[in-house]
């Protein structure tokens, strides 16, 4: 994410605070495996895939699979602690923890991705989904485009 933080340490604790607090008020366990995948989304500020976090794992002698990896992402999700970014399969790190509906802007050069939280945008999505026959509206609406660092020099 391109909050600007530079003490990568500082985020992950306190993304760790807010996940044993949401594990707390809803009766669920921050395993050490859940733990350290949140851990690992959280390192660089940026939308990781399951296989880095797999590979982050295995570099630190953990014995993991793909579909525990997924699980614990999943979990995370259910809690609002991440968010999945469908257009890179990557997740990333949500600073506002618990459950809602949200917005990304996506570079597609580099690959910045950014929260927003547009309430237009969504019911804009929400709109076109029933205007197509869509009975839910879209959980998050991903727009991908040049960020200011690549639209000069990708032609935007």
């Amino acid at each position: 994410m391109g909050n600007g933080c530079t003490d990568h340490g500082r985020c992950i604790e306190e993304a760790v605070t807010r996940a044993e607090a949401a594990c707390r008020r809803s009766g669920a366990r921050l395993t050490p495996l859940r733990r350290r995948v949140l851990e690992l989304v959280w390192r660089g500020h940026r939308p990781v895939g399951a296989y880095e976090i797999l590979d982050g794992l295995r570099a630190e002698g953990r014995r993991a699979a793909p579909p525990t990896v997924y699980r614990a992402l999943e979990f995370l999700q259910g809690l609002g602690l991440v968010h999945r970014i469908a257009s890179r399969n990557a997740w990333l790190g949500c600073p506002r923890g618990g459950p809602h509906a949200g917005g990304f802007l996506v570079c597609a050069a580099c690959g910045r991705t950014e929260e927003i939280e547009d309430r237009a945008l969504a019911a804009a999505a929400a709109a076109s989904a029933a205007r197509h026959g869509f009975s839910a509206p879209p959980r998050a609406v991903e727009v991908v485009a040049l960020c200011d660092g690549c639209a000069g020099t990708h032609g935007g």
